[in-house]
């Protein structure tokens, strides 16, 4: 996508070295075939029953699906038996759920460690503190594959603070890349703040709004 190499340049990164993760949410199964005819191959969903619709009615293309949603004990298996990867693995005892349901046909299913960058009490995630220890036990599970770390900081009003928090989130990464030499993801940025996200090494933005344009709802 044209807007994802601009902010690869601005940001002196190499074409190619940022994902787009298309958030598409609340948007039909005949918009996101439109936009895998166009090229585009990963899709983020954040309700499962959503999501289980839409895995269906495109189960005739080869597509790459994320949750990144809360995961709640009782969607494990389905999330579990139907997702490529899931980005918001906060908990061991989800981890573990995750691990013992994949199915035995299908390839380990790529985690990343939500990290509540911010401490915020109204945010899901690992507190930077604790992801190391984490990251320890969700590597020893079979079927699950560590790729890396997803972070939402808190609502920046300056380009400044958003690059203060997106830094501190690549200094995990570093850290956790330096325990767990397999990592190679940082899902962090979104249509608001993508270009500082991109600076500070993200290697997957999480894009709704730019792309889809504002949230559909059934009379849009």
């Amino acid at each position: 996508m044209n807007f994802i190499k601009s902010a690869e340049q601005r940001a002196n990164r190499p074409e190619g070295s940022v994902k787009l993760l298309a958030v598409s949410k609340t948007w039909p199964a005949s918009r996101l075939r439109e936009l895998a005819e166009a090229g585009q191959s990963r899709f983020g969903e954040n309700y499962l029953q959503e999501a289980l619709e839409k895995i269906a009615a495109l189960d005739d293309l080869i597509l790459e699906w994320h949750f990144i949603g809360p995961v709640q004990s009782n969607k494990t298996r389905e999330i579990a038996a139907h997702f490529d990867w899931v980005e918001s693995v906060d908990r061991l005892k989800i981890a573990q759920r995750l691990s013992s349901q994949r199915p035995a046909q299908k390839p380990a299913l790529n985690i990343c460690l939500q990290v509540n960058i911010d401490n915020e009490s109204s945010k899901a995630g690992v507190t930077p503190d604790n992801l190391m220890e984490l990251a320890a036990a969700v590597s020893q599970l079979d079927n699950l594959c560590l790729r890396g770390l997803m972070v939402i900081p808190a609502i920046a009003e300056t380009e400044e603070q958003q690059l203060d928090a997106f830094g501190r989130a690549q200094q995990l990464f570093y850290q956790l890349k330096s325990a767990h030499p397999e990592v190679d993801t940082l899902s962090m940025g979104m249509s608001a703040d993508m270009q500082a996200a991109i600076i500070q090494g993200s290697t997957m933005v999480r894009i709704g709004t730019a792309l889809f344009g504002d949230r559909h709802t059934p009379n849009k």
